[in-house]
């Protein structure tokens, strides 16, 4: 299979190629498969569990209370 790179993705492939990174083009190709690969198999973001998540936590918020207390009384209760 022949590819044709644009012109700047061939000046990365061969600035990498020269300064060492890589001892070949092929190398290079090999890795940048190898990450290809390692991203696809990642977990997609659910935008969906997210908002579930999200409106869940709003949820418990509205349960919460601090019955007439501040903060800083609560942090010093801990202290004790």
């Amino acid at each position: 299979m022949a590819i044709e790179l644009k012109p700047e993705h061939q000046r990365i492939v061969e600035d990498a190629v020269q300064s060492g990174h890589y001892r070949s083009v092929d190398e290079f190709v090999d890795e940048a498969f190898a990450a290809w690969r390692t991203r696809d198999n990642q977990p997609r973001f659910d935008t969906k569990k997210a908002r579930a998540a999200a409106d869940r936590i709003r949820e418990l918020h509205k349960g919460l209370s601090l019955q007439g207390l501040k903060i800083k009384d609560l942090v010093n209760e801990g202290r004790r």
